[in-house]
């Protein structure tokens, strides 16, 4: 098993960092969710016009700072003198595996062209064991894990759908085929008013080992509810109050 899984459940998850105060997957917010005891972090990444894995979830910093110019017709020394908010600039996930050594990431692979640059970052940096690797598409996650012997993954898309399917008709078999392949299952609560984690789901993921993340969830009442299903991580904006649900439960 990764080092990934290691330390007590439940896991806070910083999604994007901590970005009070600062630019949201910057270096500022993941240092600041760190600052407050957080130990994963969870992030994306997009490719440059070099070949360069630089942290953004949108394509481009449109969001940001008014720029819609795509990352991907960018260079990373265009992109070194951005600025974007609280003397931030775009960080390239070298720059932040380096940065912060103690911290575990979870990597959303945005784009096919950012798998090898993102791989080659990984690989350099050793860090194999605090990486986990997700992507929508199963394609590029796949891709992305051959080259990445033994590095955590949570499933694409396709994986999702029948993990829901497995807890909606109460099937091991379809759940045995999704889960003997990952080592989480990262979900949202609901999908376009369907209700995707259900107790069952819960139940079967843990009778194969895999650990339950749920994305987005900034509520403490959400998040007390939640931990109350037995889901073991919370992907968060509010990695503050995540922190304080879980510390009253302990």
């Amino acid at each position: 098993m990764s080092d990934w899984f290691s330390g007590p459940r439940p896991r806070v998850i910083a999604h994007r960092g901590l970005a009070l105060g600062a630019p949201e997957n910057t270096l500022l917010a993941f240092v600041q969710a760190m600052a407050i005891g957080v130990t994963h972090l969870e992030t994306d990444v997009h490719a440059t016009s070099d070949g360069v894995a630089v942290i953004s979830h949108d394509p481009d910093l449109g969001r940001l700072t008014g720029d819609s110019t795509p990352l991907a017709s960018r260079t990373r020394d265009e992109l070194r003198r951005v600025r974007l908010g609280a003397d931030q600039t775009v960080s390239t996930l070298a720059d932040l595996l380096d940065a912060l050594p103690d911290a575990f990431f979870n990597i959303d692979l945005k784009v096919d062209a950012v798998v090898e640059p993102a791989v080659a970052a990984i690989d350099a940096a050793r860090a194999c064991d605090r990486v986990l690797i997700t992507s929508f598409d199963d394609r590029r996650r796949q891709r992305a894990l051959d080259a990445l012997p033994g590095v955590a993954t949570s499933p694409g898309s396709r994986g999702v759908v029948a993990a829901a399917l497995a807890g909606r008709l109460r099937a091991p078999m379809i759940a045995r085929r999704v889960f003997d392949s990952v080592d989480a299952l990262q979900i949202p609560e609901h999908h376009r008013g369907v209700r995707i984690l259900t107790p069952e789901l819960v139940r079967l993921a843990h009778n194969r080992g895999v650990e339950v993340h749920v994305w987005t969830v900034n509520d403490p009442a959400d998040m007390r509810r939640l931990l109350d299903l037995g889901v073991d991580g919370l992907i968060t904006d509010r990695a503050d109050l995540a922190l304080d649900v879980v510390a009253a439960r302990a």
